[in-house]
């Protein structure tokens, strides 16, 4: 294969998930959609569809291929390390109003819609099943340590423990990883036709998901970025994924395995990282910013990783 199928076959994965976000763009220009329509469709999103498709993905799954503890383990060291990789920076280049903010831009990533779209994209169930695993693993993850970094650098916050265990807890995503779990262990049979009907509802959420994500972008808010958008954006989407991928790489991860992790620690700025900012009362403009920047940035950073995966022979 030479390197134009190479790259052409790399496109096949990326572009129809990138190609989604930019048509969730014009829809908004077009003013074919509005605010209302994004803020009801993200809702049912979290609350209902990406639950649907993460259980019925376990649910299917056969968890001796998709239950790797090694994967697991590593992705949970990798984004703390990541985590603590991003402070580290952000307490000598940062300003101390800005350091939780720019911490929590470049290390929390968008893997419940982005990576998964990529991961069954480029792995169909296996992708699907593994990653929605990574991904129950990841939300608590995100949620804690975002709380504690942004806690630590606005003014009147605290850690409020009580109230962060029973956002976890509560979480529809996390719901949906352990309700499907025992089906998936002692193989409970589903009725046919719920699984189709399951099917139907829950193929609604990658192209829905990817829309409003387009159509929350604002073109006009990056032109108007700062410096310490940019740095927030190039540390999510280039730094860290590299050191990450090649770290997992030297510990003997590689084929399915590391194009998995590659794909989740490349994925833009989670939107959810916004409404912790707004909850707080910080510096919701950089936030939103960062993530503008991240999910453009992605369509190019995330083709290009693939590629290089490839091309390197990893993945």
């Amino acid at each position: 294969m030479n390197l134009l199928e190479l790259f052409a076959r790399t496109l096949d994965v990326t572009l129809p998930v990138f190609a989604m976000v930019f048509i969730g763009l014009c829809l908004k220009r077009l003013k074919w959609i509005d605010s209302a329509f994004v803020s009801t469709a993200s809702a049912l999103v979290f609350r209902a569809t990406l639950p649907t498709l993460i259980f019925l993905s376990l649910v299917k799954a056969d968890l001796s291929v998709a239950l790797d503890v090694s994967l697991m383990v590593f992705f949970a060291v990798a984004t703390l390390g990541q985590f603590l990789l991003s402070w580290v920076w952000a307490h000598y280049r940062v300003a101390r109003e800005n350091r939780g903010i720019y911490v929590q831009g470049a290390f929390r990533g968008n893997c419940g819609v982005v990576g998964l779209a990529l991961a069954a994209g480029m792995y169909g169930n296996y992708g699907l099943s593994a990653g929605s695993l990574l991904l129950g693993v990841v939300i608590v993850l995100y949620n804690v340590l975002s709380v504690v970094v942004l806690a630590t650098y606005q003014p009147g916050q605290s850690t409020d423990w009580r109230s962060l265990l029973k956002h976890v807890a509560t979480n529809p995503l996390i719901i949906s990883v352990f309700a499907a779990l025992p089906f998936t262990a002692f193989s409970i049979p589903l009725p046919s036709w719920l699984i189709t009907s399951g099917d139907y509802f829950a193929s609604l959420t990658l192209p829905l998901a990817l829309i409003c994500i387009g159509a929350t972008l604002s073109v006009s808010s990056i032109r108007d970025s700062r410096q310490v958008a940019l740095g927030a954006s190039l540390m999510k989407m280039v730094t860290l994924p590299i050191i990450s991928t090649v770290a997992a790489w030297l510990m003997g991860f590689s084929g399915a395995q590391l194009g998995l992790l590659f794909l989740f620690f490349a994925s833009p700025t989670a939107a959810a990282s916004f409404v912790m900012v707004k909850a707080i009362g910080g510096n919701i403009a950089l936030s939103a910013n960062i993530i503008a920047i991240t999910t453009l940035m992605a369509s190019i950073t995330v083709t290009l990783g693939v590629f290089a995966l490839r091309l390197l022979g990893w993945i």
